[in-house]
């Protein structure tokens, strides 16, 4: 899932000075699961916003709304009557959403209220992991399922480098904890799978444009395409 953080209310008034007429707008999808962005997280900004005003003395008109997924035009068509009221519209969906939304709504001001910050997977309540990079060319069969593009600090493709020590890597987490060395996991899985001649081959150089290193990438499904 596309996981998110919302940015600092520091910043986001930043963004709303001189603005009284605001609407935030919830995605009660991805960054509603990773408690950032949905429905009711909109509504606490919200409230928010209002309170900082009236502690300013300012009058202001914020109010919310969520969709579906702001990332797809027939849930956006649910909203649109709300949006058309606000001149601004601060987005709490993914960078996909707010794109949709001001493309979506050209008339208004689309802002965005959170920082996308990778695909991920819960380890634990309130807790994800990042699992994937989107590159666009997926490895998994030959690295026991452990990607080494985003599990390895520096998306080695041949095996660790000489800073791996232990099974630990030698860069640390946000908060000093220790990361599991990437092709160590890597190394015990295919162990453990009888699968080790696999790490004897040699990965040529990663084809990353692919990826979003290659630009803007487009998916077509031609057979799903009505006739």
């Amino acid at each position: 899932m596309i996981t998110a953080e919302r940015k600092p209310l520091d910043e986001l008034l930043a963004m709303l000075e001189g603005k009284d007429k605001v609407l935030v707008a919830g995605c009660d999808t991805c960054v509603a699961v990773c408690l950032t962005g949905g429905e009711k997280e909109a509504e606490i900004l919200a409230s928010e916003l209002r309170i900082k005003a009236k502690a300013e003395g300012r009058s202001v008109q914020i109010e919310h709304t969520s969709a579906i997924r702001q990332c797809e035009w027939e849930y956006l068509d649910m909203i649109a009557a709300k949006v058309a009221e606000f001149p601004v519209v601060l987005s709490m969906a993914c960078g996909i959403g707010i794109q949709s939304m001001a493309e979506k709504f050209a008339d208004a001001y689309v802002l965005p209220a959170v920082n996308t910050n990778m695909l991920g997977m819960p380890q634990e309540h309130a807790v994800w992991l990042e699992r994937c990079g989107a590159c666009g060319d997926c490895l998994l069969a030959d690295t026991g399922g452990i990607c080494p593009v985003v599990r390895c600090s520096k998306s080695l493709m041949n095996g660790p480098c000489g800073g791996s020590h232990a099974g630990l890597c030698e860069v640390t987490g946000p908060n000093k904890e220790e990361i599991p060395c990437a092709w160590a996991l890597i190394y015990d899985k295919l162990i453990a799978q009888g699968r080790q001649d696999k790490l004897m081959e040699i990965t040529p150089p990663k084809d990353w444009s692919k990826s979003s290193s290659g630009g803007p990438r487009k998916m077509v499904r031609e057979e799903a395409k009505p006739v």
